[in-house]
């Protein structure tokens, strides 16, 4: 997965896109850390999902550390649910009049059949959406770049489906829709709002389409066809 160094145009829909070209990383370590953030941001995650059921730990980390959250499924909430910490302890380099959006952090769901056990995760074909989820988080850090409502970004250049057995190649970022509205933000002190966007796989098609004609008109694809935000590598192309 890699968009890189930073050009900008205009798509058919009006909304900017960015182009990023190869570059090598360097190591720096991690920049800083948010213990107040933390605190708040677990106690937030078990009020409006649920009680955190175990943390899948970075071992070596650079610019941030990333850990990331997962609350098991429940007769309620039937869904896996992984949510970032980490990517909001560094601002974003936002554009200007975007100040209030400079922290961020990510969440996906995953079906409550989904295998995360640490022996399934040894393979890249059940490991991927917490890779994605950490190579996202981590990216407006290592490219001085952000990400927000409607940003779209390809897995790969050239692109490529995110693992075998499906043709989703892409991820948006929207809302949240299947927990409490109140999930999406968290105020963590005055000069501090972290946003939490939903992760969506989408097709090359659904991509495309967003760019045109943008992120609401998909998401109103997504209500006509029943699309919602648990992780279905078969789900209907709404765009094809």
């Amino acid at each position: 997965m890699w968009p890189f160094k930073k050009r900008q145009k205009v798509s058919g829909s009006g909304a900017p896109v960015y182009k990023y070209e190869s570059k090598e990383t360097k190591f720096e370590g991690v920049r800083d850390y948010d213990f107040e953030a933390k605190e708040k941001f677990e106690h937030h995650i078990e009020t409006y999902i649920g009680k955190i059921n175990g943390v899948f730990h970075e071992i070596v980390s650079n610019l941030v550390h990333l850990d990331v959250y997962h609350v098991a499924p429940t007769p309620e909430k039937p869904f896996h649910t992984l949510v970032t910490h980490g990517m909001s302890d560094l601002a974003m380099d936002v554009p200007p009049g975007a100040e209030d959006w400079r922290f961020a952090e990510l969440v996906c769901f995953l079906p409550k059949e989904y295998d995360i056990s640490d022996d399934a995760f040894q393979d890249d074909r059940n490991y991927w959406p917490i890779g994605n989820l950490k190579f996202l988080a981590r990216f407006p850090h290592e490219y001085n770049t952000w990400l927000a409502y409607g940003h779209t970004l390809q897995n790969g250049n050239p692109i490529q489906p995110f693992t075998s057995g499906t043709k989703l190649c892409a991820s948006l970022l929207i809302p949240p829709t299947i927990v409490d509205g109140k999930f999406f933000s968290l105020k963590v002190r005055d000069d501090k709002n972290i946003f939490i966007y939903n992760v969506m796989p989408i097709y090359k098609e659904e991509m495309d389409y967003k760019m045109e004609h943008g992120v609401d008109n998909l998401c109103e694809r997504f209500d006509l066809f029943g699309v919602n935000d648990i992780y279905n590598l078969n789900r209907m192309n709404t765009c094809k």
